[in-house]
């Protein structure tokens, strides 16, 4: 009977796998579009295709089966309308919408979708979550890549990458590529450092700590003209490559920036599952939007806790637990209908969270009471609101950092992650 299973797993693998060198190259296209608009408006306008030489994503798990995130983007093979290949994701459009600016004036900010890259023609449909999280399609591309000769071939932003922690082939692993922000020509042996702390910082944390075989992280060494990052309410300007940014959304500690274009760029001189850009800065602060990017500071006394907090965020999926007044948003989430994020709930459709882990006598909401701070339950207070919206635990690592390790919820959700990436 063993041998049997075995047998159907290794035949399944190979038909996956075959799926993939049917229809796709090992290596990746990536669509840049412009996403604009207002609070209440969007559009999307197709910008440019570009072949970039790796993929690094898994070859087996080809359709996204989480469904997170407020986009998603679905690759139709045209012949027949199968579906080849997709993913959800996040953006900072997104949240701009949900900002006071974004009640005044409009913006278009770039955006890029990656995929393996297509043998044949192929359609590319890209959706948004509505205000009932239901997706609904907004823009659909058709290229052929034999016949289009528009698909730019070259990397306009080429620098070495190194390795900082490979444990095998690409296909099976998740890949981390780090960008250094805000790092000199004469600073590049301190992001080599700060590359080898950032493995160090994001292994001693659990899941991670247990599933260490299952990563492969690089750094390019792409220096920047000024050493540090932008702060604007101090009058702190900086040229640097990725030209991120303090006060994203005029909120102190948000560190992001709204240049996808030297973002993806960069991230091409190697394979990558998610992106990590490492600002070099003493200042506490970060950010990270799901399969969009990550970011965190280098050298801050925290910057462990920022490192794995702001990951969680980007990779698995995981929302705020805390909830004050120091962000910008404004109706962040739907408070009858249920988030996407896998730690966070609004009791709409709780069954398909976090239910199945609570024994059975804890109470729903639970009382945040010191008898159940060390208790999984349904703590009201999360997704920057203190009404409505429910955390798992009184703190977690996506909470504050008082409490340095993930809750149980989190906990899964990442592994689930990191086993649909490696499985």
């Amino acid at each position: 009977m063993k041998y049997t299973i075995t047998l159907f797993l290794v035949l399944s693998t190979l038909a996956v796998s075959a799926q993939f060198d049917n229809f796709f190259l090992d290596k990746t296209m990536r669509m840049d579009y412009y996403h604009s608009g207002n609070h209440e408006t969007e559009f999307y306008s197709f910008d440019e295709l570009i072949e970039e030489p790796y993929w690094g994503g898994s070859k087996m798990n080809l359709v996204d089966t989480f469904e997170y995130g407020n986009y998603y983007v679905k690759v139709f093979n045209t012949q027949n309308d199968s579906l080849l290949y997709s993913r959800g994701y996040s953006s900072l459009f997104g949240e701009w919408q949900t900002t006071r600016e974004a009640e005044e004036t409009w913006r278009t900010l770039s955006e890029a979708v990656v995929f393996p890259y297509p043998k044949q023609e192929v359609r590319i449909e890209l959706y948004g979550r509505n205000w009932d999280g239901v997706f609904e399609k907004k823009f659909e591309y058709t290229v052929d890549p034999s016949a289009n000769y528009f698909v730019k071939q070259e990397n306009r932003l080429t620098y070495p990458s190194f390795d900082v922690h490979i444990s095998g082939d690409s296909q099976k692993k998740v890949d981390i590529v780090i960008l250094p922000e805000g790092y000199t020509e004469e600073e590049m042996g301190a992001f080599i450092e700060d590359c080898q702390k950032f493995a160090k910082d994001l292994f001693a944390f659990a899941p991670y700590s247990e599933n260490k075989d299952k990563f492969n992280i690089r750094g390019v060494l792409a220096p920047s003209r000024d050493s540090g990052v932008d702060i604007p309410a101090d009058t702190v300007w900086k040229n640097t490559l990725m030209n991120a940014s303090f006060y994203t959304f005029d909120s102190e500690r948000y560190l992001m920036t709204f240049d996808n274009k030297s973002v993806r760029d960069l991230a091409a001189n190697a394979p990558y599952d998610q992106i990590y850009i490492l600002v070099n800065s003493k200042k506490y602060g970060g950010g990270a939007i799901y399969n969009y990017y990550n970011v965190s500071v280098n050298s801050n006394a925290k910057s462990a806790q920022i490192l794995s907090h702001e990951f969680g965020h980007g990779f698995a999926g995981l929302g705020d637990e805390y909830f004050d007044s120091s962000t910008s948003y404004e109706d962040f989430y739907n408070l009858k209908a249920e988030p996407w994020e896998p730690n966070l709930t609004t009791l709409v459709n709780f069954e398909n969270k976090w239910q199945d882990m609570l024994k059975k006598k804890t109470p729903v909401p639970t009382p945040d009471i010191e008898q159940y701070y060390n208790k999984l339950g349904v703590f009201e207070g999360g997704g920057y609101v203190a009404k409505g919206v429910y955390r798992p635990m009184h703190d977690c690592m996506m909470n504050t950092f008082k409490d340095t390790k993930f809750c149980p919820v989190c906990a899964r959700a990442i592994q689930r992650m990191i086993d649909f990436y490696t499985e």
